[in-house]
């Protein structure tokens, strides 16, 4: 009986435990693992409003519904210079972002989350601004883990914004934009993580999201 109940903490472990990891030194945790308290939804943003938020064994899921609404979830609070960590495990054809000093209607600098065919993990991407010049990652496949958790890591900083980010601790990108184009020249606004509208990803399909930390830098 003993060592049946030994071997049965690894199995739970693997199914809710293992979200539940310590966040890095220095940055605090912004989800909890239970709820969405923090977060809400963009009603405004022209990937739609999906209500298909939840939290299953402790991860942050998303996917369309209806078909070709997708939607962002934006956290209540503002940042300015900050450095943000999260894991990320998507299925293969659902694209994805995280957006970096966003508005509420997910105009922002982007780090790609785009695992389909073609796309890319780490690019930069204006979202909705004009004038910003789409920055790929370097090297992304070879540092990708398929079917497992993988991190990412992105800063942001400066009045004309210096984003760098990294996966599995491996730096993929290094972008310093040639001016500020956030609308406004905002220099400081929310997170969010994406999933896609339109034909880039599809009911049953998801983004997940795990262990979602920030360090502000201001």
């Amino acid at each position: 009986m003993r060592t049946m109940l030994l071997r049965s903490i690894p199995l739970l472990c693997l199914l809710s435990c293992s979200a539940l990891a310590e966040t890095p030194e220095g940055f605090t945790s912004i989800f909890n693992h239970q709820n969405l308290a923090g977060w809400h939804i963009s009603l405004t943003n022209h990937h739609g409003d999906t209500s298909e938020w939840r939290i299953r064994e402790d991860v942050l899921t998303a996917t369309q519904r209806p078909k070709d609404v997708g939607g962002i979830l934006l956290t209540d609070d503002v940042y300015s210079d900050f450095e943000v960590y999260l894991e990320i495990k998507p299925d293969f054809g659902c694209d994805g972002g995280l957006f970096l000093r966003s508005n509420a209607a997910g105009q922002a600098y982007q780090v790609t989350l785009d695992y389909v065919e073609g796309g890319s993990i780490g690019m930069i991407y204006g979202e909705r601004l004009e004038g910003v010049e789409t920055t790929d990652a370097d090297n992304w496949k070879s540092v990708w883990k398929k079917d497992e958790w993988n991190s990412i890591r992105a800063r942001i900083e400066g009045d004309v914004p210096h984003i760098q980010v990294w996966m599995n601790g491996e730096k993929i990108n290094d972008f310093t934009d040639t001016a500020n184009h956030a609308v406004n020249e905002a220099t400081e606004g929310m997170i969010a993580v994406q999933v896609h509208g339109g034909s880039r990803c599809e009911p049953g399909k998801y983004q997940r999201f795990r262990n979602i930390a920030v360090k502000r830098l201001d």
